[in-house]
């Protein structure tokens, strides 16, 4: 049984299952988080999608000890 289409149903006993395990007071909470931890994870996939296609795909070029030394004084 795959994963992908719980329904309606199965999104409904989830729900029960975690307010009788969390209670009514944890279940904002947890889902304030939930959130916040979904924006924070779609952001860096985005940095590193953009990243990517400015950069072309390729890795920077490792800096030499000449451009280190001139950045460091």
């Amino acid at each position: 049984m795959p994963f992908g289409n719980i329904g309606i149903g199965g999104l409904i006993l989830i729900l029960i299952i975690a307010l009788i395990i969390f209670g009514p007071s944890k279940l904002p909470e947890l889902g304030r988080a939930f959130g916040r931890t979904l924006s924070e994870f779609k952001g860096a996939t985005r940095g590193l999608i953009n990243g990517e296609e400015e950069n072309g795909g390729k890795d920077h070029a490792p800096q030499t000890a000449a451009a280190s030394d001139k950045q460091q004084g």
